[in-house]
């Protein structure tokens, strides 16, 4: 992917990856590494499930790379925040309860990551607000089709970090999942 600088060795855990677009340093002095517990503790996941994740969450502006994401992996491991398993031939990484005890002592910086990516995200989608024509001007010819992809990536993204929130009850999950239901039903209802 375009924009991003890649950890080709695998080691530098503490070095900013930059993506074009204002997301600049979010990740830098080994903030990876703590997002990485925190979307571990949302559950148990496979390292290119993280890299998606992570890609959907900024966008599609910013995808680390196997190398960037694996050495950490391994990293965490050692230092026995994490564990993984073998599923389907590849590992399934859980973090262990002295990963969350990490997550509870460094519960501040935590919440400024969380919301420096809310802030870059924001940034990102600005940036490509840009492009539309100022008012009065005629409006370019866009693609239907690309801009469905683009904001159902936004939505997804969105929804996905929403649902993964500890305050989200089972109750409003189960609410959450019937109002997909409804949205997919008048989908359908569309092409009657």
């Amino acid at each position: 992917m375009h924009g991003r600088q890649a950890d080709r060795d695998g080691r530098g855990a503490g070095r900013a990856e930059e993506v074009t677009g204002g997301m600049s340093g979010v990740f830098g002095h080994g903030r990876l590494r703590l997002h990485l517990l925190t979307l571990l503790d949302a559950g148990p996941r496979h390292g290119y499930e993280l890299i998606r994740v992570l890609e959907e969450r900024f966008l599609g502006h910013y995808a680390p790379s196997a190398g960037t994401i694996y050495p950490r992996l391994r990293r965490l491991e050692v230092e026995g925040l994490v564990t993984h398993h073998a599923a389907g031939g590849r590992k399934v990484y859980q973090i262990t309860e002295a990963g969350r005890a990490e997550l509870r002592q460094r519960a501040d910086e935590v919440a400024a990551l969380e919301s420096e990516i809310r802030t870059s995200v924001a940034d990102l989608g600005r940036l490509a607000a840009q492009g539309r024509p100022a008012p009065g001007a005629p409006e370019p010819a866009v693609d239907p089709a690309a801009e469905f992809d683009r904001r159902l990536t936004v939505f997804l993204a969105e929804a996905r970090r929403l649902a993964r929130d500890p305050r989200f009850t089972e109750v409003q999950l189960r609410t959450a999942v019937r109002v997909l239901d409804g949205a997919l039903d008048g989908f359908r209802r569309l092409l009657r």
